[in-house]
C-alpha cells in the first residue's frame, strides 16, 4: 500500500511539476543579444517574454509588468501620484508631501520592471508601448527627485535620465518614421537632444554631452532619417555642381551654376 501511495505521489508531483525546461527548449540564450518574443498566455492575453541566461522573464503587455495592482492602482507610481493630488487638494499646496526611503526603494524596483518591458518592446518594434513605459519612468524620476526625503533617493535615478530620454525620443521618432513624417521625427529627436543637454548642464557636465553614447545614438538616427527626406530639384543641382567641380568638368559646372541661379531667382520671386 505504501509503495502504491509512493508511486501515486510521484505521479502527482510529475504532473504538477513547475520545471520550465520544456518552455526553454528550443529557445537558446544568446549572450549580448536581447532575445524576446510575444506570446499569448493561458488567459488569452498577449505577454512578452525575455530570455535570460538562467530562465526568462514574462511580462504583461499592459499595466504593471508583473500584473499586480498595488493599492488598486495600475502601479505604485500612479498610487503616489494620486496621493500627491489628494494632498494638494486637502492642503492647497504640495508642501508637506514626502516619500520615505522605503517608498522610494519600492518605486525603483517597479521602475526596473518597466525597464525590462520597454527594452523588450523596442526590440519587438512595439514603439507606442516604449513611449508609454519610458514616459512613466521619467515621471517616476521626477517624482522621487522632487519629493524624496533622502537626498540619495532624490538623485540615484538621475543617472538613468539620459538613457531613458534617448529611448523615449527614439520610440517617438520611430512611430513618426513609420508614418513617413520625417520632419516631425527629426523634431522629436531634437527635443530629446535638448533635454539631454539640459541634464548635463544642470549637473555641471557640459563636456560630457559631446561624449554621451545617448547623444551619438540620437544623432545617428537623425542622419538616417534625413536620408529619407525628399531631395528638392535645387539641392539635386547643387550636388551635381559639387561633383562636377570635384571631377574638373568645368563647362558642365558653369551650366549647372546658371541653372541654379535661375531656379533661385524663381524661388525668390515666388517668396516676394
Amino acid at each position: 500500500m505504501s509503495d502504491e501511495l509512493s508511486r501515486a505521489d510521484k505521479h502527482e508531483f510529475k504532473s504538477a511539476s513547475k520545471d520550465i525546461a520544456s518552455v526553454l527548449r528550443g529557445w537558446a540564450y544568446e549572450p549580448g543579444v536581447i532575445n524576446v518574443r510575444k506570446i499569448h498566455g493561458v488567459d488569452g492575453m498577449p505577454k512578452v517574454q525575455m530570455r535570460l541566461d538562467l530562465g526568462l522573464l514574462q511580462m504583461e503587455m499592459n499595466g504593471r509588468p508583473d500584473g499586480v495592482r498595488p493599492h488598486g492602482y495600475e502601479s505604485l507610481l500612479e498610487y503616489y501620484e494620486n496621493q500627491l493630488a489628494e494632498h494638494q487638494k486637502s492642503h492647497g499646496t504640495e508642501l508637506g508631501f514626502h516619500l520615505n526611503q522605503g517608498q522610494c526603494a519600492s518605486l525603483r524596483e517597479e521602475a526596473v520592471q518597466y525597464y525590462h518591458r520597454y527594452l523588450s518592446l523596442f526590440v519587438l518594434e512595439e514603439f507606442s508601448g516604449v513611449v508609454r513605459d519610458t514616459g512613466r519612468n521619467l515621471r517616476l524620476i521626477d517624482l522621487c527627485g522632487k519629493y524624496a526625503d533622502d537626498e540619495q533617493d532624490r538623485l540615484v535615478l538621475e543617472q538613468y535620465r539620459p538613457y531613458i530620454t534617448m529611448m523615449y525620443s527614439r520610440a517617438n521618432a520611430s512611430l513618426l518614421v513609420g508614418e513617413k513624417k520625417y520632419p516631425e521625427a527629426l523634431e522629436k529627436i531634437e527635443e530629446g537632444l535638448t533635454e539631454i543637454k539640459d541634464f548635463f548642464i544642470r549637473f555641471g557636465q557640459e563636456e560630457a554631452y559631446k561624449e554621451s553614447s545617448e547623444v551619438r545614438v540620437l544623432k545617428k538616427f537623425a542622419r538616417d532619417i534625413r536620408k529619407k527626406l525628399p531631395v528638392s530639384p535645387l539641392t539635386r543641382l547643387q550636388r551635381k555642381l559639387e561633383k562636377a567641380i570635384k571631377e574638373e568638368r568645368y563647362e558642365e559646372a558653369a551650366d549647372l551654376r546658371d541653372k541654379i541661379a535661375a531656379m533661385q531667382q524663381i524661388e525668390n520671386q515666388a517668396q516676394a
